[in-house]
């Protein structure tokens, strides 16, 4: 197939190209965990050089949307994936030992979208959304406390049970059961003190210092989908960010 470019745009010839992939990505045509055509069908149907086609999915993968294989091809970035799975969690223990998170969601119910929410997620004031209470736990302590917010039309059918049967990253089951991946994240972090809710999950005093990480995750075409309170025992954990 012939792809007429937009020439009018006076975009590198490579970034048109990493328009026509990422579209195909929004559209679902290659789903997360499969594998994109090769350079060469691709550059067929674009009707452009390997090369180019090559820099856009360079472009791409540094963006974590494609992930290269050796000897394997291109894939779909996916965080059913195990060195994916906790992509976004940069809570370390002080130890150095691996995070393997044990997730216990408290409820899931359907309210009404305030405006900070509403705003966050680019909904109407008003509009049904769906709000989950979460503990998190590493080696049998609870160290997160957690209030997730998605919208309830793109989430329709989540339940309680449905969220308790699921044994992988949250991610990965917005992924699976709702075609939803998240692609990017924006967080603010800074130190509060435990309200009551917040001191009981986590078996803390009340006002005790915990670290508050407030996030917005977006999935393709920068749409968000979710909201996320977290409050952080950091007594023997510490958050950690690469900076390149």
């Amino acid at each position: 197939m012939t792809i007429v470019l937009d020439s009018a745009t006076f975009s590198p010839l490579y970034r048109q190209i990493k328009r026509l992939i990422l579209s195909s990505l929004q559209a679902g045509e290659w789903q997360p965990g499969v594998a994109i055509p090769s350079e060469m069908e691709l550059a067929a149907r674009y009707s452009v050089s390997q090369g180019t086609v090559r820099k856009a999915i360079d472009e791409l993968s540094a963006e974590n949307l494609l992930v290269r294989k050796q000897g394997k091809g291109t894939f779909v970035a996916t965080h059913q994936e195990d060195d994916w799975q906790y992509r976004f969690l940069r809570l370390v223990p002080d130890s150095g030992q691996k995070v393997v998170l044990k997730s216990h969601f408290l409820s899931c119910n359907r309210i009404k979208a305030n405006l900070e929410i509403a705003t966050a997620l680019k909904l109407k004031g008003g509009d049904s959304i769906i709000l989950i209470d979460r503990v998190q736990s590493f080696s049998g302590t609870p160290i997160a406390y957690e209030q997730i917010w998605l919208s309830a039309i793109r989430f329709k059918g989540l339940s309680l049970d449905s969220l308790n049967a699921w044994f992988g990253p949250l991610y990965a089951f917005y992924e699976s059961k709702f075609a939803t991946h998240m692609v990017r994240a924006e967080e603010k972090i800074k130190a509060v003190s435990a309200d009551a809710a917040c001191a009981s999950h986590l078996r803390l005093s009340i006002g005790s210092p915990v670290l508050s990480v407030e996030r917005i995750s977006y999935t393709y075409g920068n749409k968000p989908v979710e909201m996320r309170r977290s409050r952080y025992d950091t007594t023997e954990q510490h958050y950690e960010n690469n900076l390149n």
